[in-house]
């Protein structure tokens, strides 16, 4: 049996979260939502695996339009995620059940005004059309301050954040929210929900790894992160994330629901020793933000033709999109960020450039060639500069 969660209930329409109801498993489409056939596509494949919650991205007016369209079509519980376009809520909170808002993207619109104001403005929205919230703060896109003032702990940067929004959110009154805390190192997501839970053990809490990658590694990442939290009582609905083709989504819910069977029965798997030496591939979950389907190859791809530097404490960030991509490849030795057309080519933080899907391969491995050839002969490297 799993040990009982002490957060408070909350309601996500007809759906109970917290206290003692079942832990709910979602998952995210892999479309972009103007595409009206494939999202509907996407959602009935979600839909048919069990999923309790389906969450999709809205960046723009089309992808409104289609979510008017999506809505009658449709009875699942609908989570939308509100990315940098906070401002849609108002038009979108009518046709959804939950409302997603990363902190770390409110300060692109609207920067003079206060943060304050527009999460209260949330709150109102989510409170007018009886929808649930969820604070989604993500290891890659910390708003500025957290980022600058916790420099050296970025743990602690998204716990700070978390209990921030959850003031400002009660402030206004509301009380039906959840918060993640995610990040694509399975050990930082256990470490992040222990503190925040320590401190605000009445929230609820949504469990993901974020970029968890391809299977079975992604599977891996994931069950060490939940084994660990649900096994302490944190985490009343979960996402497992994995890199996979559009027609196999439902692997998510399918995964979760097993995990939540083996963990109640303490059916619990050990972690390969060395699992997080040598060569790490991230990958995130290609879902709705995704602009060209060939990321999902190319991921695979990546793992595939890196084999020779399987024992290289190396970490390669393979990311789907324009809005996670950039901040969230800072932290790896290379990075892969796509595009609708090109994929940039990340080396840390520092740019190398753009090129096709088909060319940037090519381009990743001289980078990742050169690494490894640092590492073996220090003195010949150049400071992680490419020739």
């Amino acid at each position: 049996m799993l040990p009982p969660r002490r957060t408070r209930a909350i309601t996500v329409r007809h759906l109970p979260l917290g206290a003692q109801a079942p832990i709910a498993v979602q998952s995210m489409a892999a479309t972009q939502t103007a595409d009206l056939e494939r999202t509907l596509e996407q959602v009935a494949i979600l839909e048919a695996a069990g999923a309790d919650i389906i969450r999709l991205a809205v960046d723009s007016r089309a992808d409104l339009a289609a979510m008017e369209r999506i809505r009658p079509a449709t009875d699942a519980l609908l989570c939308v995620d509100l990315q940098e376009s906070y401002r849609l809520a108002a038009d979108l909170a009518p046709l959804v059940d939950k409302l997603r808002y990363n902190p770390g993207h409110l300060h692109h619109h609207e920067p003079t005004r206060p943060v304050a104001d527009k999460v209260a403005w949330l709150a109102d929205q989510a409170a007018n059309h009886n929808c649930a919230l969820r604070i989604g703060v993500n290891a890659g896109s910390f708003p500025p301050e957290y980022a600058q003032r916790f420099a050296d702990d970025h743990v602690a940067a998204a716990v700070q954040c978390a209990l921030d929004h959850c003031d400002l959110i009660e402030q206004s009154g509301f009380t039906n929210f959840v918060v993640s805390l995610k990040d694509s190192d399975p050990r930082l997501v256990i470490e992040a929900n222990q503190r925040f839970a320590a401190q605000r053990p009445d929230v609820p809490l949504h469990l993901g790894v974020t970029e968890a990658g391809l299977p079975p590694d992604g599977v891996i990442k994931t069950r060490i992160a939940f084994e660990q939290l649900l096994s302490q009582g944190l985490g009343d609905t979960l996402r497992v994330s994995l890199t996979v083709p559009f027609a196999e989504k439902g692997m998510e819910i399918e995964v979760g629901r097993q995990m939540l069977r083996d963990i109640a029965a303490g059916r619990f798997r050990s972690v390969p020793q060395g699992f997080f030496d040598g060569l790490n591939i991230i990958a995130c979950p290609s879902c709705s933000r995704v602009e060209n389907d060939s990321f999902v190859a190319l991921a695979e791809e990546v793992k595939r033709t890196t084999t020779y530097a399987a024992d290289e404490k190396i970490t390669i960030a393979v990311m789907g999109c324009r809005v996670n991509g950039p901040g969230e490849t800072d932290n790896a030795d290379l990075g892969l960020w796509c595009g609708p057309r090109l994929v940039t080519l990340k080396r840390g933080a520092r740019t190398i450039g753009s090129w096709p899907f088909a060319e940037v391969l090519e381009k990743l491995h001289t980078e990742l060639r050169q690494i490894v050839a640092e590492r073996a002969c220090p003195t010949t490297g150049q400071s992680g500069e490419s020739a």
